[in-house]
């Protein structure tokens, strides 16, 4: 299993500093949805203090949690991707402060110093690898729980 990284503390010092150059602190009170499944990703936050559900629209009444996110957590990953768009919704489970990045700004960044979009890019893999790996894990668990019976 993939051990979990914190995007911020994963890179060297003098990448992180130029990295947080292009930071802006932000805060989101609690039930502040952030961002909804399908809208335009152009920003991802690393979450400073406070909790952020990930969620899935079922229909038009039922959203499923997918993941919580906590302090040093990355928020959002589809700005490095096309089509750019959130693949998830995002909601402050509890107030939440964190440090609020523009994609095409960093991505400028990553052209401008190759190194340190290469040791981003892998960050941010590692933290998919990891949540995947642990996706994985609760639908085996509830898939084990519903063949004795527990039911999904």
């Amino acid at each position: 299993m993939t051990k979990a990284i914190k995007l911020l503390t994963a890179l060297p010092p003098p990448q992180r500093e130029r990295l947080m150059t292009l930071a802006r602190e932000v805060s989101f009170p609690e039930d502040t949805r952030i961002f909804e499944a399908g809208g335009t990703a152009d920003r991802f936050w690393v979450i400073r203090s406070g909790a952020v559900s990930l969620d899935q629209r079922v229909n038009d009444l039922h959203r499923v949690t997918v993941a919580g996110l906590g302090a040093g957590d990355l928020l959002g990953w589809s700005w490095l991707f096309p089509p750019h768009e959130w693949d998830f919704g995002a909601v402050a489970f509890s107030p939440v402060r964190a440090y609020e990045f523009d994609a095409a700004a960093v991505l400028r960044l990553c052209e401008e110093e190759p190194p340190l979009g290469l040791l981003l890019v892998r960050n941010v893999a590692e933290v998919l690898a990891h949540r995947l790996e642990t996706t994985r894990g609760k639908l085996l668990e509830q898939y084990a729980m519903h063949r004795r019976g527990g039911g999904l």
